[in-house]
């Protein structure tokens, strides 16, 4: 392989399912789950089944933000981002200056905007300095955000410009007014509503550089990416257009044309939540492409245990996909692909 492909050198995750990249795969390999009904209720008067991340295993705010008048869903965010970004960069090596972050940010947003650059403050103050906050970006929003994010560092790293970047998303859907809009649209899986999704919450953060700069400083890459491609659905959830799934299938597309290898797709890693929209929207993508994947390629979706993670989903699923392919139990090549409620969606190639 060239040595100046783009390789993902460290990976970081806290789920409600592992409180680290190793524990959060081992749990998803074995098909571990964790939902569990919390005191805020839904409009039946029920509690909502979410899947959280338990209140022991996140740090606390840093002393520099104790004080600091933060929403509780953002202060919550912080503390879900804190573990999983230290656990990234502790791959890399202590003369490398700290490299930008670009981060995906949740789409559904509480009556206060999210303000990305503040929220890239709050989180560099909480990490002590993990990243270099003024080089950094927080624009990219939802699901397909992470994937964004990933794209747009990998582009830094390509291009010579940055040596090292990182990409990553952290969301948590556990917020009162989130759970209640989200229930208003009957989109909250419950008793009553059998084609809805468990609210999940998480941060995953990937340490991207190139085959040679990790060589040079004895960094052991997980796996290699190929182009992110992206892609817009006219027909998506909050669109009064069809639905055709022109949109995935688009990214789905893009992202094999320029895959590093030709060999057929082994494993597809996707944000499918429980919904059927979701499902039907990879029937057509499959189906669009079906000749790219190997017959009896694997089909994992993890939502299925740590529930939907919203924003951290695409770098959740990249870092999966790599320590499979690195531990040699998921096959290569695998896709990666991530749908946002609105009219996003990318994908991406990994390989050995």
């Amino acid at each position: 392989m060239a040595m100046d492909d783009v390789v993902i050198a460290g990976v970081g995750m806290t789920t409600a399912v592992g409180l680290s990249a190793p524990e959060t795969a081992a749990a998803v390999r074995a098909a571990l789950m964790r939902f569990e009904p919390i005191a805020y209720y839904d409009r039946h008067f029920k509690p909502f089944t979410v899947a959280q991340v338990p209140e022991d295993g996140l740090p606390p705010l840093a002393p520099a933000l104790e004080g600091a008048p933060l929403p509780p869903r953002i202060a919550r965010m912080l503390r879900l981002a804190t573990a999983p970004l230290a656990e990234c960069v502790a791959a890399l090596p202590a003369t490398e200056r700290k490299p930008p972050l670009v981060l995906a940010l949740p789409e559904i947003e509480t009556t206060l905007p999210l303000d990305g650059a503040a929220f890239l403050r709050a989180l560099a103050a909480q990490t002590d300095g993990a990243f270099d906050a003024a080089a950094s970006d927080a624009t990219r929003r939802g699901r397909a955000g992470g994937l964004a994010a990933v794209g747009a560092a990998m582009q830094a790293v390509r291009s010579g410009r940055l040596r090292f970047a990182l990409a990553g998303g952290v969301e948590t859907y556990r917020d009162l007014y989130v759970l209640g809009t989200l229930d208003r649209d009957r989109r909250v899986k419950s008793a009553a509503n059998l084609d809805g999704f468990i609210p999940g919450e998480g941060a995953a953060f990937l340490l991207l550089t190139t085959r040679a700069a990790a060589q040079a400083v004895g960094l052991a890459p997980l796996a290699s990416l190929g182009a992110v491609a992206e892609a817009v659905e006219p027909g998506h959830l909050h669109s009064a257009e069809p639905y055709r799934g022109d949109g995935l299938a688009a990214a789905v597309a893009g992202a094999l044309a320029q895959a590093p290898t030709r060999a057929p797709v082994r494993e597809v890693y996707s944000t499918m939540n429980g919904e059927s929209h979701w499902a039907k929207e990879w029937g057509v993508a499959s189906l669009r492409n079906r000749g790219a994947f190997a017959a009896d390629h694997g089909m994992h979706h993890p939502a299925d245990c740590y529930g939907d993670p919203g924003a951290a989903a695409g770098p959740l699923l990249a870092g999966l996909a790599a320590l499979g392919i690195r531990d040699g139990y998921r096959g290569a090549p695998s896709l990666v692909y991530a749908s946002s409620d609105a009219g996003p969606r990318a994908a991406v190639v990994l390989d050995a």
